[in-house]
């Protein structure tokens, strides 16, 4: 019991500390982005052209991406801790529901985000359409570019490799536990089936040993 106490303990304080780096670093991106601060690490090139990078192809999406992520993580701890406390079937169920439901929003963010994007493009590109009809095919391009095609289309990438990569992770990381712990269960289920079977068996053969006089009675009648 202490030892899986301190493994708790520290397996919160792990969440904690990744929570709140997490947290912190999409809070410091999105002001950078929206421009209400600036760093000076930004004037290293490396650091400024993973900046610029990051602006340029997530934009705003990094949020719900990272929400959706740490809750994520949170889900699966809470699940490995559950199994390891063998708590019940109910309570399993939920978290590992819960678990899908954010490697699925993680896939529907992507998605969401890639309408979005389209939609903001296409209407920068193309929302006057005198300046459209004037402009030639490169100019064009480069307002789709500007506008958020970019965002659009690498949103779409993002969601789908960090979704799958979320169903990766929990099936290497808790699959065989999991699989294990239903098949348990289910074997303590057929166990009580079958004693109750048995149980039922006994009793009518106890009945029909020793008959009680009412059970003669309708019998003779």
């Amino acid at each position: 019991m202490p030892e899986r106490n301190s493994r708790g303990f520290l397996s919160g304080m792990l969440l904690g500390m990744l929570v709140s780096l997490l947290t912190g670093l999409v809070s410091g991106y999105l002001l950078i982005v929206l421009e209400f601060i600036s760093v000076s690490l930004l004037d290293t090139p490396a650091v400024q052209v993973l900046s610029e990078w990051t602006r340029r192809n997530l934009g705003l999406s990094v949020l719900p991406f990272a929400i959706t992520l740490g809750l994520y993580i949170h889900s699966l701890r809470a699940l490995a801790r559950r199994l390891d406390d063998r708590s019940p079937q109910n309570e399993i169920a939920q978290l590992e529901h819960l678990t899908d439901v954010w490697t699925s929003l993680f896939f529907g963010i992507g998605v969401i985000w890639t309408a979005i994007g389209m939609r903001s493009a296409l209407l920068y590109a193309l929302g006057d359409p005198a300046v459209a009809a004037e402009s030639g095919a490169f100019t064009i391009l480069t307002r789709l570019v500007d506008g958020g095609i970019l965002t659009a289309l690498t949103t779409t990438i993002v969601g789908g490799i960090g979704g799958y990569m979320m169903r990766v992770i929990k099936s290497s990381y808790l699959g065989t536990r999991l699989s294990r712990y239903y098949e348990e269960q289910e074997q303590h289920h057929a166990a009580r089936v079958e004693q109750l079977l048995h149980d039922i068996r006994a009793s009518i053969g106890d009945l029909s040993a020793s008959p009680s006089p009412a059970a003669v009675e309708l019998l003779e009648e």
